[in-house]
Formats: C-alpha cells, sequence, structure tokens
C-alpha cells in the first residue's frame, strides 16, 4: 500500500493507505480531521471542500495518494491557537450564515478561497456564483453572502466590501 505523507493543519504526517482511498476518508477516518464532511460522494455538494496547497478543493473526488507532499487545511485548522477564529467563521457566526452546520465546514473554506482570490473586491453575483458548488438545505443562502461580503475587508483590510454590480 502507497504511503502518503502530508501535512494536514500545520502537522506532519505519513500514512499508509489503499490506492484508491479518498481524502476526505483519509483526513476523517485516519487522521480523525470530523469537521470536513461526507455530503454526496459525487463532488456535487462542496461539504468535504478543504484546501490543499492553498487552493479550494472537494476531498471527495480527490486521491489521498494526490495529496503527497501537499499542505492540507481542513476547518479545524482556520482558528488560532488561542481559540480566536478565522474572520470568515467570525462572520458566519456573527451573520448567522448556518443553521444545521452540516455544510458550513465546506462553505466556509470555499468562501475563503472564493475571497483570497478577489483582492480587488466582490459582488453579491460573484459571490453567489462563486459559491454555486455548494449546497446548503436550510438557510437560502442570503446570510452565507452578507457573512462572505463581511469577511472580505477583514481579509484584505481594506474598507468596503461589495463592490459595485
Amino acid at each position: 500500500m502507497p504511503q502518503v505523507s502530508l501535512t494536514v493543519n500545520g502537522k506532519a504526517f505519513s500514512v499508509e493507505v489503499e490506492a484508491r482511498t479518498l481524502l476526505v476518508e483519509l483526513l476523517r477516518d485516519k487522521l480523525h480531521f470530523t469537521g470536513t464532511h461526507i455530503g454526496c460522494d459525487t463532488s456535487q455538494c462542496g461539504a468535504c471542500c478543504v484546501k490543499v496547497d492553498g487552493m479550494s478543493v472537494k476531498s471527495c473526488t480527490f486521491l489521498a495518494v494526490q495529496a503527497e507532499g501537499a499542505e492540507v487545511t481542513t476547518i479545524e485548522g482556520l482558528a488560532a491557537a488561542d481559540g480566536t477564529l478565522h474572520p470568515m467563521q467570525e462572520m458566519f457566526r456573527e451573520h448567522h450564515a448556518l443553521q444545521c452546520g452540516y455544510c458550513t465546514p465546506g462553505m466556509v473554506m470555499s468562501a475563503i478561497d472564493l475571497v483570497e482570490t478577489h483582492p480587488d473586491g466582490l459582488t453579491e453575483t460573484q459571490i453567489r456564483e462563486g459559491l454555486d458548488g455548494n449546497l446548503c438545505r436550510c438557510t437560502g443562502y442570503h446570510n452565507i453572502v452578507k457573512a462572505v461580503a463581511a469577511a472580505w475587508p477583514l481579509m484584505h483590510d481594506k474598507p468596503a466590501a461589495i463592490a459595485a454590480e
């Protein structure tokens, strides 16, 4: 069986896995990072989103062996050591952008990637389109969009959150 060496949330791991093991299975079952959820197993819902080498990926369709040598960040790796939430997590909390919470880890990870890749601002339409690969059956997305817009200036240290449409 292949050996996979990777860093998850700043900690190095070397794990033996079957070649067909998905990254989400490695994270949840072998490394016990259970904040990453399995929703659909088909890359449709986004509940399994994590960052691999700084890019958001759906870990239910990403083989663990593909993460060899990678830096992986899960929802557990966002908060500071003292418990201070990442700005996106804080805005999700402040704007009530979750209900059952099942989609929240993947939604937060995708939202962070979206904000990081738009340093000049985001329109509401861009936020909605940027998160269209993440499904939420509870919230109706309105508060999620507000949370992402509110996190943008915090993450970029700029005053304006939403660019003109």
